[in-house]
């Protein structure tokens, strides 16, 4: 049976107490409505046309890799070792590459496949794989869902969601025909108790999708704790495999002295565990050099990789070489690597400490909302009143900037409190950045207001 959502579980994700607007009077509330209104129609005259949608990285990043598109010229030696940048072979990625990718990872680069530049696309296959050939031995997943919906109408395959997670994801293992089950996140991670559930008592559920560091968009690490449960799991189905997402292993911006823990590694934690064939891992360059012209590599077992392996032989000769030669010969090592991220961090650090003064400034002491505080990624994550989320993107789009949709970081688009907002601050210039944010505080107030209003029957939400 499809998994009932108990909503008790996210409620700590909302606004806890009353909010300001509700606690006013009449008189003060219709004051502060049409206060709000007039700093709207001031915007609005503006007109303004800022795009907060995707966690993209700003002109000023991208940059930072220019030096890279000069080391490879018709002068420059192609060769990796005994390999051959210009030519077919390594399918499994260029020597050099694979070293490093092992490297930032913690890993033997035996277990490691760089191939590509997109590690959506990574997960994309392996979920393609076990879904049409099955994985760890079993039926295809294809075939198992075929049987479980013969046997009992209307049930699915299930994989498990952190939220707010990532919309990608999301969209994946629903194209492929599963049940999205949402998991409560929290300051520390996903609820293990609630995810150990479902994966050690229901052979159905195949999955789970992590971004273990600075998870998007809440900006959480996973725990020490957390990361050993993980690892500790003891799924009813042998081919269940936890999507490791470490898209943001190297992407901190905290501030020199400021406590950041590093992720502990997860395969040290199978080994501790005795565990072995359960992780996948997945990483990238998207947002180290440029997006969608990098390298993206993943990890896992020995029999997964070999089963991985296989399945990528028959889709791939070669992966793109001449890339992979150029970020090793440009990032070398982790030190040269967290160098490069250091730069990163002096352009990604104002703007996120951006957010939070106008976040905390125009709405602190109004209580209608919540925000993740996060040390690295690419997301704030923005919990509104219950009901709020679509009123609000759409205020804020009608004044001129454009965020992330409503509900993206819930399962179809569907998030039951209409509240989390993904807020990505990364692209727009500071003054580009600063205006956006004021729209959204506006935007935020106006609804907040106008929904105090519906909650003692006295407006319409549609109404102006």
């Amino acid at each position: 049976m499809p998994v009932k959502l108990d909503q008790e579980l996210f409620q700590h994700m909302l606004p806890q107490q009353a909010n300001a607007y509700q606690l006013m009077s009449d008189a003060e509330l219709n004051a502060a409505l049409e206060a709000i209104g007039k700093e709207a129609q001031e915007v609005s005259e503006k007109h303004l046309a800022l795009d907060m949608a995707r966690g993209k990285p700003s002109p000023e990043q991208t940059a930072l890799s220019r030096p890279l598109l000069d080391l490879l010229t018709s002068a420059s030696d192609l060769t990796d070792g005994a390999s051959f940048a210009d030519n077919y072979g390594d399918p499994d990625g260029l020597p050099s590459a694979r070293a490093l990718a092992a490297e930032l990872l913690g890993v033997d680069p035996a277990q490691v496949i760089v191939a590509g530049s997109s590690s959506l696309n990574l997960m994309h296959d392996v979920l393609d794989m076990a879904y049409t050939h099955g994985i760890a031995g079993q039926k295809p997943w294809a075939q198992q869902a075929s049987e479980l919906a013969a046997a009992h109408p209307g049930e699915k395959l299930k994989f498990l969601c952190p939220v707010p997670g990532y919309d990608r994801h999301f969209r994946i293992t629903e194209y492929y025909g599963f049940e999205n089950v949402p998991v409560p996140m929290t300051e520390h991670g996903p609820d293990m108790k609630y995810v150990r559930m479902l994966v050690e008592g229901d052979s159905t559920v195949k999955g789970v999708w992590c971004v273990p560091r600075f998870a998007n968009p809440s900006g959480v690490s996973y725990s020490d704790e957390v990361v050993r449960a993980f690892a500790s799991l003891r799924p009813a189905a042998p081919d269940f495999r936890v999507m490791w997402d470490n898209a943001y292993a190297y992407h901190t911006f905290a501030r020199p002295g400021e406590t950041c823990a590093p992720l502990m590694n997860i395969f040290d934690a199978l080994a501790q565990a005795g565990r072995d064939d359960l992780i996948i891992e997945f990483a990238s360059t998207a947002k180290v050099t440029f997006p969608s012209s990098g390298m993206a590599w993943m990890c896992a077992s020995e029999k997964d990789i070999q089963e991985i392996r296989a399945s990528f032989s028959v889709r791939r000769v070669s992966p793109e070489k001449l890339l992979q030669l150029a970020h090793v010969r440009f990032l070398k090592d982790r030190a040269g690597l967290e160098a490069h991220m250091e730069r990163h961090a002096e352009l990604l650090r104002p703007r996120f400490e951006l957010v939070e003064r106008k976040l905390t400034d125009g709405l602190g002491k109004l209580a209608v909302a919540a925000w993740s505080h996060p040390k690295g990624g690419y997301f704030v994550s923005f919990n509104g009143p219950v009901g709020s989320a679509r009123a609000i993107v759409s205020r804020t789009r009608e004044m001129g900037v454009k965020l992330t949709s409503a509900g993206a970081t819930w399962p179809s688009g569907n998030d039951p409190f209409d509240s989390n907002i993904r807020i990505a601050p990364s692209y727009p210039s500071l003054k580009e950045l600063s205006q956006a944010l004021d729209v959204f505080v506006i935007a935020v107030k106006q609804v907040a207001a106008r929904l105090a209003k519906v909650d003692r029957g006295q407006y319409a939400f549609g109404d102006r």
